[in-house]
């Protein structure tokens, strides 16, 4: 009989590395396609926060009279001057800037427009995990754009 020769196996400390590996993995994987929106989804919220300011501007000039676009943070929607509310993604973390005077309260303020075109001016910043793009609006001339975060 020829003598044994040593087991063939994986030894307890590799198979501890493997586990810690897929279970990085999965962490990874979880973290990504769960919560928040998806890059597309926070594009488009940012278009359409920035054509509601750019409506509320147009609507401003071509009426003679101030009008503003008002955001509700917590209920994740916007209207402009007095319309039906828009609603914006759910899991979408929003947060404005604006004058102290358009701050209606703790959940809702607005950005307004003047006829001359110019504004109160502010920021709307919209998140989503590292993800964020801001809406900014230009006090003097009311000119709407949209910035990757930072």
């Amino acid at each position: 009989m020829a003598p044994r020769s040593a087991a063939r196996g994986f030894t307890l400390l590799e198979l501890l590395v493997v586990l810690v590996i897929a279970a990085a993995g999965y962490a990874l994987v979880v973290r990504f396609t769960s919560g928040g929106v998806s890059g597309a989804q926070l594009r488009s919220a940012a278009r359409t926060v920035a054509a509601g300011l750019r409506e509320a501007r147009g609507a401003a000039i071509a009426r003679q009279e101030s009008t503003a676009l008002v955001l509700d943070l917590e209920g994740r929607s916007m209207e402009v001057g007095g319309g039906r509310p828009r609603g914006l993604p759910r899991r979408l973390d929003m947060k404005l800037y604006t004058a102290q005077s358009e701050i209606v309260d703790d959940r809702r303020g607005a950005i307004r427009f003047y006829p001359d075109g110019s504004s109160t001016g502010g920021r709307v910043t919209l998140a989503s995990g590292e993800r964020k793009l801001l809406v900014d609006v230009d006090w003097l001339t009311g000119r709407v754009s949209i910035k990757e975060g930072g």
